[in-house]
Formats: C-alpha cells, structure tokens, sequence
C-alpha cells in the first residue's frame, strides 16, 4: 500500500486588472450577475457567464427555491442554457463569481460538487478544456485550466462503459 497524493494548480490574480481585457469583461458579466440571483433564504448571491466557442456569452444566477433543494445553482443554469440554446457550440470557459447580502465577498468562491460534476460532463463531452474563473465581488481571482482539476477521481461517462 502507499499514499498518492492529488494536487490542484491554479493562477491566482490579485484583482482582475491582472487578467487579459476578455477575461476581465467575463468576470465583470459574472459579477454583475450576481445582482440577478434570486436568493431571499440563504442571502448568498452567485453570478456565472458562460463563453462560448461562437462568442456568445450566456448568462445564469443563482435561483432559491422555499421547497429545498428545489432550486438551483448560477453555473447549472448558464451551462444548462447555453447547451439549450446552442446545443453543438463548446463551451471555452465559464467565470463564477458570489457576493453576500451581510457582506462584500473579497475572495473567489468556488462551485458545489453538483456544478462540478455538470461543468465537467461538457468537458468529457466536447473533449476540450473549459477554463474557470472564480472570484467574489472583488479581490483575488483564482483560474483554473480545465474542470478536471476541480473535480479528481471524478465519476464520467466512462465508468459506465462497462456496465
């Protein structure tokens, strides 16, 4: 027996000035989103904009629902909308950000395990990496390569090959 060890590598920026003009306008969508939320129970409002490979960006909020866990998470429903509205179109990379009602979030917040699983079924679909940006309503902003990273020892299409 021996210990294997999984690691995570990622970019941390400081603030998105940091980052290229495009990434930066997909934050700041991301951001802005988060105005969109609908989240009167929890108070923790996430935004996420989707860039797609034709240049559309699609947007999503967060959406709480009284009937837990009836509602459902800011990057399920742009990833949702965008596989809906342009079906055969990648995804190039998906900028998540959250804010508070109590309080300015200064730090990246990052995806459930749900939203990882969904971001990571594109991935393995389109066999191309999608990039993440995840940041708060200001502050540092973490980037991530591929959802693979996000998510090791994933469960993914393959698993039920064999079945």
């Amino acid at each position: 027996m021996k210990k294997v060890e999984i690691s995570l590598s990622l970019i941390e920026a400081d603030d998105a000035k940091e980052l290229a003009d495009s990434e930066q306008v997909l934050i700041k969508i991301s951001r802005q989103m988060t105005t969109q939320a609908y989240a009167p129970y929890s108070g923790f409002y996430v935004g996420a904009a989707v860039l797609l490979e034709n240049g559309e960006i699609v947007l999503g909020s967060n959406q709480e629902n009284a009937a837990y866990p009836s509602g459902l998470c800011a990057e399920r429903v742009a990833v949702f909308a965008a596989s809906a509205k342009y079906p055969n179109v990648k995804i190039k990379a998906i900028a998540i950000s959250g804010n508070s009602r109590s309080r300015d979030i200064g730090h990246p917040v990052t995806p459930c395990g749900a939203c990882r699983q969904v971001m990571l079924e594109y991935e393995v679909k389109q066999q191309e990496p999608v990039k993440i940006y995840l940041s708060g309503h200001s502050g540092k902003i973490f980037v991530i390569e591929k959802v693979q990273d996000l998510l090791p020892l994933s469960f993914t299409s393959k698993e039920l090959e064999n079945l």
